[in-house]
């Protein structure tokens, strides 16, 4: 046992496969390096590092018990996540609609409005607008912490660093994988519509995922 921490291989195993499930916080951060390039888009992956820092806080400090507790707050909580998700993917999907309109026409890029504007507080907001994101990472640290261990904040900070780390390095791969189709997209206007507006349809589909989501 390592500072508290009953099972590391299985945290990290776990951890893995938690970060590789496609999700708005990957796809967003995709988007905006696909779109503005690899710079944005590490704007876009610190927003969500210090979401799921926030998170991670707010699970380690018991706030996420409240949830659980006071059943009207998950939902106005959830609710307007899941607006926020929908508003991005209509963005999206108005964006890609011009683009298709336009892509004759060589002399001007458009660009997302979503992307336009601050990628690192859009892809905080699109990190905290989840709150079963908090309540699994409450489920999730607690299976891996021993409750007899005489700092526990030393658990919950070493299990916290893993998870930055491999979303960092999961992050990172999505950055310049986006950045290699951001000239290919500049060429083809065509598939940059058709690929905005998929990923707008996407938004709106954990947008409507994250409204039917229950404490369970």
């Amino acid at each position: 046992m390592t500072l508290g921490i009953t099972d590391l291989t299985t945290f990290v195993l776990g951890t893995i496969f938690i970060v590789l499930l496609p999700g708005p916080n990957s796809l967003y951060v995709l988007s905006v390096a696909a779109r503005r390039g690899i710079g944005q888009g590490y704007l876009g992956a610190c927003g969500i590092f210090v979401g799921d820092f926030i998170l991670m806080v707010l699970s380690a400090t018991g706030a996420a018990s409240l949830l659980r507790a006071t059943p009207w707050l998950f939902m106005v909580i959830k609710s307007a996540g899941a607006i926020y998700l929908a508003w991005i993917g209509f963005g999206l999907l108005r964006t890609a609609w011009t683009m298709w309109r336009q892509r004759r026409e060589a002399s001007s890029e458009v660009m997302p409005q979503i992307d336009q504007r601050r990628p690192f507080h859009t892809a905080l907001m699109i990190s905290l607008m989840n709150p079963k994101a908090i309540l699994f990472f409450v489920s999730f640290f607690i299976q891996f912490v021993d409750p007899a261990y005489a700092h526990p904040e030393l658990s919950f900070a070493l299990l916290g660093l893993i998870v930055q780390i491999c979303s960092a390095t999961y992050l990172s791969l999505l950055i310049f994988a986006g950045a290699r189709l951001a000239a290919g997209f500049r060429r083809h206007r065509r598939s940059s519509a058709l690929a905005t507006g998929s990923v707008g349809c996407l938004f709106l589909g954990f947008g409507s995922k994250l409204a039917g989501a229950s404490l369970g």
